[in-house]
């Protein structure tokens, strides 16, 4: 049995699949609603599409420990967007064009099945690469099978490296365009454009033009779409060096408003930024559901970054479904409204604050959602201690001095990528009322201020042994109402 990083989950020994599940599953920081690998390493979600009524969400995926080895596409399904169901894994990289891994991409729906975009991944023995673009059809039943002609596109452009990857494809004027990140052979990063009248044959249009000509090395996991009357691109830019409250993780994500001209792939820009000021996000993609909705997942987690859970052999989570909406050039992100069906009956809380803490939960299962806000601010601080115990705490403080809002994690036993700091910061404008909506996920956090408008998406290890509280505090006066749910298993 090989070894190798490079080998297939077809490639497993007897018993060993099962070995590695049933060590995972020993970890107590696997959440309960998130989507997350049962074992092996997770990366970006794929293939986002809703086919029949039926969301299925692709995710990047490792089988054999918390490293980046051959990457396989992992599947799940769910009608609700809460409740997900595991199906078989949807692409082994067996061929050639793909001889070292099934990389990201997305996915439209055509004729009534689904096609899913990759890039086939190759290396060589001499340390060059290459990469390709194929293609897979999500039948009806749910089932996957890849394009007899592939690769769709074999090979990069002149004037670029072979890190060319992770397509995305949408339908505009009786034409298909794929967008892909790419690396110039000067290592610098922009995006690309092919097209096709049919999606399935496909010819260089050429690269889109903006006012980011050098901005960093490799951009990666393009996406576009139009939102409100706007275009918008995301993409992931690495490289990048920190500035101010911006750019601290090792990779960062950024969303760009603008006018795009498909025909001279020109973007003129008039706004970008940050779309998630945590410490663990990267590789957003979105999607277009039967609603009308502009939907979007995330990889909770970082590129070259040991985490706590690696011991056991499993890493990373998706994040819940975000809906996006544009306010003026502003990106707000919520929390999908079906996630309402994972609640417990509500716990109320309220009061005023002088000067102090007080608990609000004092022995939490680390699964809950909160709901609150605080009005009559006369403080210098308010905020909340989530995790809170003798021995750690997590604080998000909305600092009225400082003018900004921060998590700060610095105060647990169990860090990692301490190389990029322990704390996160963005700018907040002192109002007299806050409103937080949380989510707590055993080994994630997800905070959403003021209806979305700024999101913290985070991993926290608290200690096992630990009963950890719910804290709100002011330094000075506040009035605080809070709505409190435990939440129930969704995958």
């Amino acid at each position: 049995m090989s070894t190798s990083k490079y080998r297939t989950v077809l490639e497993a020994g007897p018993g060993e699949l099962e070995e590695l599940k049933n060590k995972a599953k020993q970890d107590s920081w696997q959440p309960i609603y998130h989507i997350y690998p049962e074992y092996g390493l997770m990366n970006d979600p794929n293939g986002l599409i809703q086919l029949n009524g039926e969301y299925h969400v692709f995710y990047q995926w490792y089988p054999y420990g918390a490293i980046h080895g051959m990457k396989h596409w992992a599947h799940v399904k769910s009608k609700d967007l809460v409740n997900w169901e595991r199906l078989p894994v949807a692409i082994t990289p067996t061929e050639k064009y793909e001889s070292h891994g099934a990389y990201s991409g997305g996915a439209i729906v055509k004729e009534g099945k689904g096609l899913l975009y990759y890039t086939g991944n190759v290396k060589y023995e001499d340390g060059s690469r290459t990469a390709n673009q194929c293609i897979a059809i999500l039948h009806e039943d749910g089932t996957v099978e890849k394009y007899s002609q592939n690769p769709a596109v074999e090979g990069v452009p002149n004037g670029y490296t072979g890190h060319v990857r992770d397509p995305k494809v949408w339908k505009e004027n009786d034409m298909y365009y794929m967008l892909l990140g790419a690396q110039r052979e000067n290592e610098t990063g922009t995006l690309i454009v092919y097209e096709s009248t049919d999606a399935l044959d496909w010819q260089f249009k050429g690269e889109v033009k903006t006012k980011l000509p050098n901005f960093g090395y490799m951009w990666e996991c393009p996406d576009y779409f139009k939102l409100d009357g706007k275009d918008v691109f995301v993409f992931s830019p690495q490289g990048i060096q920190a500035e101010g409250h911006n750019f601290h993780n090792i990779y960062n994500v950024i969303y760009a408003v603008g006018t795009f001209n498909l025909d001279e792939l020109t973007f003129d820009m008039e706004y970008y930024r940050e779309i998630d000021k945590g410490f663990d996000f990267y590789a957003p993609q979105t999607f277009e559901d039967e609603t009308g909705r502009r939907l979007m997942f995330s990889w909770i987690g970082n590129p070259d970054v040991e985490y706590p859970s690696d011991q056991y052999g499993w890493a990373h989570a998706l994040s819940l479904p975000r809906e996006l909406s544009l306010e003026g050039t502003e990106l707000v992100q919520k929390p999908v409204s079906e996630l309402t069906k994972l609640r417990d009956d509500a716990v109320h809380f309220r009061g005023r604050l002088t000067d102090e803490e007080v608990i609000i939960d004092e022995a939490t299962n680390n699964a809950y959602e909160i709901d609150m806000s605080f009005t009559n601010i006369n403080a210098s601080q308010v905020g909340l201690q989530l995790f809170n115990s003798k021995e750690e705490t997590l604080m998000l403080v909305f600092d009225r001095e400082k003018e900004e809002v921060r998590v700060d994690r610095s105060r647990f036993k169990h860090q990692y990528a301490t190389d990029y700091g322990v704390i996160r910061t963005e700018k907040w404008l002192p109002t007299s009322s806050i409103d937080v909506r949380i989510f707590v996920d055993k080994s994630i956090l997800e905070v959403y201020i003021n209806g979305g408008k700024t999101v913290f998406t985070s991993r926290v290890f608290p200690q096992k042994d630990s009963k950890s509280a719910v804290t709100v505090f002011a330094k000075g006066e506040a009035n605080y109402q809070i709505a409190y749910y435990g939440l129930s298993r969704g995958i």
